[in-house]
């Protein structure tokens, strides 16, 4: 399930991106799907690894437990959304198989 969060945070990038390529002549000069999906994918991973490390100042008596809470809610949002992206590719590329030549 995609929280607001997520969303939020899917539309910020989208908005740093140069948004989704159309008419105008801005969105030509911007990343590659390729590397859009790459700095995703390494938010994602950042987020995980932030997760982990708050994990670990929490039980050596370092960090608050609402600081571990939010780290992983944030990772929790990020995987599934990455999730949601792959089961969007993986629809649309059989989709695309399923079309007639």
């Amino acid at each position: 399930m995609i929280t607001p969060l997520a969303a939020a945070k899917a539309y910020a990038a989208t908005q740093g991106a140069g948004g989704v390529p159309g008419n105008d002549a801005s969105a030509i000069g911007g990343p590659s799907f390729g590397d859009l999906l790459k700095n995703v994918l390494g938010d994602a991973v950042q987020t995980s690894k932030a997760a982990e490390s708050q994990m670990a100042a929490h039980v050596a008596g370092k960090s608050e437990l609402i600081d571990v809470v939010t780290a992983i809610s944030s990772a929790e949002a990020s995987l599934e959304t990455v999730m949601a992206v792959r089961d969007q590719v993986i629809s649309a590329y059989q989709e695309i198989m399923r079309m007639p030549i």
